[in-house]
């Protein structure tokens, strides 16, 4: 019987928690009601490669493999247009500009020796997504997103060991929360994106040294994907 009540009140506290929790002044109570709304946003993000390596051996008997193995956070800047399609669900326009690299290790099997490249980006990026919203309680509102991502690199080197394409296209999908302040509403956001072409640029006509291309021809495939932490401001 003890055990039973103990049960019953372990169910009991969190619900009364829940129905003590009161309303409070909403702040901006209009802004989600608006037709349009516009706004912008910066963050931190981190860039990633995935490498398919294929086991290639060179006329000299060397076996590279290539993956990146540390990364550095790099930064978003963009702006942010917001279409209200219902209560809940809204289409966003997201055009920004992502600064970072990608820093690739290449490790040759027998010798050990060891070959660095590090590919700088600056993206240019037009996402569009759809934004999924929780009912509004309070001066809060959970959500979570889901969109694509065309991506375009301007700052492509050539005469390097790998040479990725300028053009990339991603899948988005994050979650966030709505605070809405006094004078403005801020939405922490979490976003996962991963590529779905092959960037690796095999044709290396723009060689000048014939022994970068070991490292080409040792890696069938190589796919972005990104990370990335951002703070609208709307």
């Amino acid at each position: 019987m003890r055990r039973t009540l103990y049960i019953l009140l372990l169910l009991i506290l969190p619900l009364t928690a829940l129905v003590a929790q009161e309303r409070k002044l909403q702040n901006r109570p209009y802004i989600d009601y608006r037709r349009f709304h516009y706004g912008f946003y910066v963050g931190l993000h981190m860039q990633d490669l995935e490498l398919a390596n294929n086991n290639f051996v060179t006329a000299d008997g060397e076996q590279w493999y290539a993956d990146v193995d540390t990364y550095t956070p790099g930064f978003t800047v963009g702006v942010l247009a917001d279409l209200r399609l219902n209560d809940f669900v809204a289409l966003r326009l997201l055009p920004g500009m992502y600064f970072g690299d990608k820093r690739v290790v290449f490790r040759e099997l027998n010798s050990g020796k060891i070959e660095r490249q590090q590919i700088k980006s600056t993206y240019i990026a037009v996402p569009i997504q759809a934004k999924i919203t929780a009912e509004r309680f309070n001066n809060y509102r959970p959500y979570v997103v889901a969109g694509l991502s065309p991506m375009f690199d301007l700052t492509i080197k050539k005469q390097r060991p790998l040479l990725v394409k300028s053009f990339d296209c991603m899948v988005e999908v994050g979650l966030g929360c709505d605070f809405y302040l006094p004078f403005f509403k801020l939405n922490p956001e979490l976003k996962f994106s991963f590529s779905f072409i092959d960037i690796l640029q095999k044709e290396r006509n723009d060689l000048l040294d014939a022994n970068y291309l070991k490292f080409t021809q040792s890696v069938d495939k190589a796919v972005a994907k990104m990370i990335a932490l951002s703070f609208y401001f709307e």
